[in-house]
This record gives structure tokens, C-alpha cells and sequence, in this order.
């Protein structure tokens, strides 16, 4: 899990929150990431298309061509500019720092 707890000096819980940026200055918790995918299927441009009906779709694209989708624990999906596979590694990257 993304999360990583730890106590301080005087015995507090600390918790560490891990951001993504997605492109554009856009940053996203990681913490809360189910998945990353490619908005190319027919199920997951449903998902895009439920989500904008029910208020829940966040578009970071700029105006730009969507190359990933970003599912969230909250039902949110975001739409990103920049390919799934560098949206991943950021994640990898990021969770190992």
C-alpha cells in the first residue's frame, strides 16, 4: 500500500501522502490509484462516459488527446494527456522513494 506511517520523536502517527503529476502541473494522490489504463476499449470509454454523467470525471488533459485513464478508490476518473506507461512509472518510481 501506498501509505506509510511512522512515528515521530514525540510518539505522533505521521502519515506520508505520495503525489503523481500526470501532466501539465497536475498531480494526483497515489495514494488513493486503483487504476491506470488506456481509454481505448469500449469498457472503459463507458466508465468515462458514466462518470461524466455523474459528475465524477476530472479532465487534465488541456484540450489535448487522452492517453490514460485514472481510476480512483472515490469513483473519480481522471483523464490524463500523457501515456499510461509513464503515468505507471511515476507511480513505481515515487512509491520506492
Amino acid at each position: 500500500m501506498a501509505i506509510n506511517y511512522r512515528k515521530s520523536s514525540n510518539s505522533q502517527i505521521i502519515m506520508d501522502i505520495q503525489l503523481i503529476n500526470i501532466g501539465f502541473g497536475n498531480i494526483v494522490s497515489a495514494n488513493r490509484i486503483i487504476a491506470i489504463v488506456s481509454p481505448e476499449s469500449a469498457p472503459i470509454k463507458r466508465i468515462i462516459t458514466e462518470a461524466r454523467e455523474k459528475s465524477l470525471l476530472i479532465d487534465a488533459t488541456y484540450g489535448r488527446r487522452t492517453r490514460a485513464v485514472i481510476i480512483t478508490d472515490s469513483s473519480h476518473v481522471v483523464l490524463s494527456a500523457i501515456q499510461p506507461e509513464t503515468v505507471a512509472h511515476r507511480f513505481v518510481v515515487n512509491k520506492e522513494s
